[in-house]
């Protein structure tokens, strides 16, 4: 039997504070639980607080998929904490700070965990920290040149700049982002937001980001309800999304950035990539929170129509 792909989910693991009480978040730990329902062996690599929230996290995590073996506990500091309300239905997040996962290690664990990797995916949010920001990026650059390096932007103001996005698409082979961080994140880069008349602004600054800088591969840009699109050098593909009844969409751009890496590492077409993405993304929407429990039928039943 083939071994699985080892996948690392890399920054910022929190409890999301909701008016019904915490949720177990982050967009790296939502990632990896959701690549390791997909059959990968997926690591989070994060730190908690040596608290209860630490503890209640390694608890939450222990029946899924996901392997918690190498977070980082931190005596110093507390387990990230993010107060979520929502406002028309879309989240609104105050992210507090100083938190455990703003001083990740660099450790000898994590590196070899990194040199053997399949695939290694990072955000914007946990470079908010010196400390975290060197770990990160020092972590992917020691990934093989067959790795996929996946950063997925995730925009939180104030947390975020330029120069974290310019250094983590420096080392990035595939960029994830929501099509309204695409004129942010160009406008960051000094890059032009708008193009000639008629063309796809996406498409358009997707390729812009391409040429800009040589070791992307892809861009992926997320749409909401309405699909997603995918452009590399050679070809695009838009989808227009699966209509479900969304409950929340609290962890469904991560769900869909684990479904693009699985497919990715099984060397799939774009549209299948596209569908992938949809189908895993729509179905955590349709549910409460970012890791709702998952039945084998419900899991089998979306395999076979990503496959069709």
């Amino acid at each position: 039997m083939k071994e699985p792909h080892l996948i690392l989910g890399l920054g910022e693991l929190l409890w999301d504070v909701l008016p019904e009480g915490p949720r177990l978040g982050g967009a790296p730990a939502n990632f990896t639980v959701m690549a390791g329902r997909l059959g990968n062996h997926a690591v989070l690599l994060s730190r908690i607080g040596r608290d209860d929230l630490g503890r209640l996290a390694v608890e939450r995590l222990d029946p899924l998929p996901v392997d918690a073996s190498s977070l980082e506990v931190d005596l110093a500091h507390e387990t990230g904490r993010v107060t979520v309300h929502f406002a028309d239905g879309q989240p609104h997040y105050t992210i507090h700070q100083p938190a455990a996962w703003d001083f990740l290690e660099l450790s000898d664990e994590w590196v070899r965990l990194a040199e053997r990797a399949n695939a290694i995916c990072f955000g914007s949010l946990a470079q908010r920290s010196l400390e975290s920001r060197q770990t990160i990026q020092t972590l992917a650059a020691q990934t093989s040149s067959s790795c996929i390096r996946v950063f997925d932007v995730n925009l939180r103001a104030p947390f975020y700049s330029g120069e974290v996005i310019q250094e983590s698409l420096e080392l990035a082979t595939v960029m994830k982002m929501n099509d309204a961080e695409v004129p942010l994140v160009l406008g960051l880069l000094g890059l032009p937001t708008e193009d000639g008349a008629g063309t796809d602004p996406l498409r358009v600054g997707a390729e812009l980001l391409l040429r800009e800088f040589p070791t992307l591969e892809m861009v992926a840009v997320t749409r909401g309800g309405r699909g997603s699109l995918l452009v590399t050098r050679e070809e695009w593909h838009e989808h227009a999304g699966i209509p479900v009844k969304v409950v929340d969409t609290i962890g469904a751009g991560d769900a869909f950035t684990a479904a693009l890496t699985h497919y990715l590492l099984s060397g799939a077409d774009l549209a299948t990539l596209n569908e992938a993405g949809n189908r895993w993304g729509g179905w955590v929407a349709s549910q409460s929170g970012a890791m709702p429990a998952l039945a084998d039928e419900v899991r089998a039943g979306i395999a076979a129509a990503i496959e069709e």
